[in-house]
């Protein structure tokens, strides 16, 4: 807001511009340490008088606002101070749809996944980014529109907009694919987009195949880090992908070796405890998972893996009403064969042959018990004059069906337990032991969580280009701003376990968990006066959002200086 005409006694605030920046300022502050409108400049060549760069770190920026549409970046700028956000003293109108297409197509034909794995190795030397256990997965995006230009059109490395495995289960709209590699809680290190009808056990291949040399960027060689993805991972043409380098993944269900490992380690009994890996503790009726594991190994095309059976007191829900569906079919199958079961015998000798019979039907579900009553029946026909009725004895079978608790129980334990398959050592420097390897492997829900990011609509909005080669790189502006968005929260979290001081949480509770959510809220309403190139803060912040401005490695010349950068929170080595 510029206030032009002022009351008569403000004459001295003609001129005065007033900004209410929100958090912006602060995701600006991370984006100038990486140098995110240096590294594209350098990457991309453009003739443009407005560079790449700017109009990534601006799109950035408009993503994490989640107030506007993305493809109305003027407006957005249009009320914000351009220079302090993007480092030039630029005007708003110099970011119109057509100066930022042709930047998108510029992008596009430079290699969005360049400047994104650029980036990931720039966060991981700066910010001291653990990356031992890179996690992989993919997520599909729903477009609406026919796009039928857009099945052919592009060239590798360019995706296709097609009809795929819908993971939004709208399988009647096209969809291109998302790929991520993320470590140290969900910090995405490299990233594209995919075919729509890719597969998760293709991209993994070929993400298996440069593993070693993205990770080289990060110092990293092969044995030095554990590549970890869900069970699509798990192929013949993968595992031999994995060459020297190490893997974690979850064993599918549908492998025979799986139902083998789960029932072995069931019936041996000999497990390891690990407890609760929550670190929430839950009230109500949700009480935190238990766990506990059992050291196996599997048979895999002709090799073998190390296998862990892992048990949680949280069944499997899935499995679970398998497991009931196999109890109530064992109790039908029984009772239809014993509908057709006779029932009355004439002599003994068949009835307890019967018996036997029947009870073989116990099938490790159910009990089946027979007991053999004999009953006295009057012969046919007219009874003797004065002489008692004759009688014969028949021998009538009564079945009882029961259910067998510890065949019951035993379902149960099989229906918590799933494999986790590896070829880390038990023994060594890179050795892991059971409740290492599952807390890794559980570390996969950040990427699940990073889906969830690019997914919400108060965060990134429906998707508006029509050209595979602007979505692509548009692609990459929604990774860099995860990035960013995570590298915020990781800051935070890193800053509270350094110092155990807590941050301002919901409902005016301490956490020790705060989110990058958490923190847009908190810092709001800091108003800033700028005349000219002078910037003054009309307040100074209270003490909720410098709480989280000094999380972040900020202060409060975040909000007037332009070339204001975070200072790294860097996690303190144990002792």
């Amino acid at each position: 807001m510029k206030i032009d005409s002022p009351p008569a006694g403000f004459e001295a605030f003609k001129g005065v511009e007033v900004f209410n920046y929100g958090h912006l300022p602060t995701a600006a502050a991370y984006c100038r340490r990486l140098g995110v409108v240096e590294l594209v400049n350098t990457i991309v060549s453009s003739q443009m008088n407005i560079s790449p760069g700017v109009v990534v770190q601006a799109m950035v920026l408009d993503t994490l606002s989640g107030r506007s549409p993305l493809y109305r970046i003027k407006e957005f700028l249009a009320g914000q101070d351009v220079e302090l956000l993007v480092g030039e003293n630029l005007s708003a109108n110099a970011f119109t749809d057509v100066n930022v297409g042709r930047s998108l197509d510029a992008i596009f034909d430079a290699g969005p996944t360049k400047i994104v794995t650029e980036l990931g190795a720039r966060a991981t030397s700066i910010f001291a980014l653990n990356t031992t256990a890179p996690s992989y997965d993919t997520t599909s995006t729903s477009l609406w529109g026919d796009y039928r230009d857009c099945e052919t059109e592009l060239p590798p490395p360019g995706s296709v907009i097609t009809w795929g495995h819908s993971k939004d289960h709208r399988p009647d709209l096209k969809q291109f694919m998302t790929e991520l590699l993320c470590v140290d809680r969900g910090v995405p290190i490299f990233g594209r987009n995919l075919d729509g009808n890719s597969s998760d056990k293709t991209s993994n291949n070929v993400v298996l195949s440069k593993i070693s040399s993205i990770m080289a960027k990060h110092g990293l060689g092969p044995g030095a880090f554990v590549y970890v993805a869900d069970s699509a991972m798990v192929t013949e043409a993968n595992l031999q992908a994995v060459d020297t380098n190490l893997f974690l993944s979850r064993l599918p269900a549908n492998y025979k070796e799986c139902e083998r490992a789960i029932c072995d380690a069931v019936d041996r009994d000999n497990w390891i405890h690990i407890g609760r890996l929550s670190e929430t503790v839950t009230k109500g009726n949700r009480p935190c998972a238990e766990y506990k594991a059992c050291e196996t190994s599997v048979t895999l095309y002709k090799k073998a893996y190390r296998a862990v059976v892992i048990h949680s007191s949280s069944h499997d829900k899935r499995r679970q009403k398998k497991y009931d569906r196999l109890v109530e079919n064992s109790a039908k199958s029984i009772n239809d064969v014993l509908k057709k079961v006779t029932s009355v015998y004439a002599c003994e000798p068949d009835a307890i042959k019967a018996a036997k019979q029947i009870a073989k039907l116990s099938d490790g579900l159910h009990n089946v018990s027979v007991s053999i009553c004999p009953e006295k029946v009057r012969k046919r026909g007219r009874p003797p004059k004065n002489s008692p009725a004759v009688t014969s004895t028949r021998y009538r079978l009564i079945c009882n069906v029961t259910q067998n608790t510890a065949g019951v129980a035993r379902l149960k334990k099989l229906a918590g337990c799933f494999v986790l398959l590896s070829n880390v050592p038990i023994e060594g420097e890179v050795a892991m032991d059971s409740a290492a390897m599952l807390k890794t492997y559980k570390g996969q829900y950040g990427v699940e969580s990073d889906f969830a990011f690019l997914k919400d609509p108060l965060i990134v909005n429906d998707v508006f280009l029509k050209s595979p080669s602007r979505i692509d790189a548009l692609g990459m502006v929604l990774i860099i701003s995860l990035m960013i968005w995570r590298l915020m929260e990781r800051s935070m979290r890193t800053y509270v376990e350094n110092t155990g001081i807590l941050l301002p949480g919901w409902a005016g509770r301490s956490t020790d968990k705060p989110t990058s959510f958490m923190m847009t809220t908190a810092i709001s309403g800091i108003m800033v006066a700028r005349r000219g190139n002078h910037r003054a803060l009309l307040c100074q912040p209270s003490k909720r959002p410098m709480a989280f401005l000094t999380a972040m490695g900020l202060d409060s010349s975040v909000f007037i200086d332009p070339c204001c950068q975070c200072i790294p929170i860097i996690p303190l080595k144990p002792d």
